[in-house]
């Protein structure tokens, strides 16, 4: 039996329950693949190795790539709890380090609309063990970017009732410094939209190895299990590219591109429970012929395993696997009609369009 623990970095280390929840647990579908192995080899290599310790991890590739679903895995692999931010072209300093509210009385508070009064109590019971946004995200029922925007609504909204009145103050921690002043597994996703120099310093110096980050109640320092995952697409639409003092900062990185067509089959068949072995080896070819075609051609939409799983799933459902190509793959890469075209030519160039005739008629017989 394989041993899960193989790569754990602190064995010994307890985590509460609320902690345990968050470590990751690879579903029967997981397929572990070259990088997982390569980065908890390395990272474990290296992990007592002072200076040499790799702990800041670069995941770059094209969307469904499996960037995320690797950086989950990690967290199982490692034995860390994992957590993530998304980051946004308006980030500012508060969403790398929190947020500053006010305590204000309760008879102010009854005054509030009852959202407000809701979000607020959740944070006024909190043990400042979560982030705010989580709190939010919990409380609210809202996506963690939705959660940001509302705790910064808030935030002016009570400043500005109460500025008549002398309160007191409780800082909230982000989502990142919880994850760094914890231990935990971190994914940062998409730092190349953040705009602002001083968000991005910011996040320059917690990624110090011996790092920290100056808190308005306290000075949090780098625990000594705290991985980040940076996960970037590249040539994704308003993005840049990553910063150069964030990339240096990097002791890894892994360059994800479509797997090889034999573990695109592989995991097909975990994912989907569709084995028709015949049928998934040409719908890869297609995938493969698509991406090289579009890489080749500017075409800036991406044929991944997203696309290849949506479109086995269609082809399961008795969908004619040619039509479903169009609104499962080729439209969500372009519809444009010019690069249509190119794909198309591409396709027909090496025999495909046949090819899934063939597949039409080997689904209807085995029905």
């Amino acid at each position: 039996m394989e041993d899960k623990q193989v790569y754990y970095l602190s064995p010994t280390r307890q985590f509460n329950a609320e902690e345990q929840q968050l470590i990751w647990k690879k579903p029967a579908s997981h397929i572990i693949g070259e990088e997982e192995l390569r980065i908890c080899h390395e990272v474990k290599r290296n992990w007592h190795r002072g200076e040499m310790k790799i702990a800041n991890i670069l995941l770059e590739g094209d969307a469904g790539s499996g960037k995320t679903q690797l950086a989950k895995a990690l967290s199982a692999d490692f034995g860390l709890p994992y957590t993530k931010v998304t980051c946004f072209s308006d980030m500012d300093k508060s969403d790398i380090i929190g947020a500053i509210l006010p305590v204000i009385s309760e008879e102010h508070l009854h005054r509030m609309d009852a959202t407000d009064q809701k979000v607020l109590k959740a944070l006024y019971e909190s043990d400042g063990f979560q982030s705010a946004q989580t709190i939010l995200m919990e409380a609210l029922q809202m996506t963690g970017d939705q959660a940001t925007s509302h705790l910064k609504d808030l935030i002016k909204k009570v400043s500005s009732d109460m500025k008549e009145e002398a309160v007191e103050y409780r800082f909230y921690p982000s989502e990142i410094v919880r994850a760094y002043e914890h231990g935990y597994l971190l994914e940062i996703q998409e730092p190349t939209v953040i705009r602002d120099a001083a968000v991005l310093m910011a996040l320059n110096s917690a990624l110090e190895l011996d790092g920290s980050i100056n808190l308005p109640t306290k000075v949090v320092h780098r625990h000594p299990d705290f991985i980040v995952v940076l996960t970037t697409n590249r040539d994704y639409n308003g993005s840049k590219h990553l910063n150069e003092a964030l990339r240096d900062r990097v002791q890894h990185v892994e360059k994800m591109d479509l797997p090889s067509k034999e573990v695109m089959i592989e995991r097909a068949i975990a994912k989907t429970l569709f084995s028709k072995q015949e049928v998934l080896g040409v719908l890869a070819d297609c995938i493969i012929i698509l991406d090289q075609t579009a890489r080749a051609n500017a075409i800036k939409g991406v044929a991944g395993m997203r696309s290849y799983l949506y479109w086995i799933d269609a082809v399961a459902a008795d969908i004619p696997a040619k039509n479903a190509m169009y609104h499962k793959v080729i439209y969500k890469m372009t519809t444009d009609e010019e690069e249509i075209r190119l794909l198309e030519e591409a396709l027909r160039g090496h025999g495909m369009f046949a090819q899934l005739e063939e597949v039409e008629t080997v689904v209807k017989k085995q029905q």
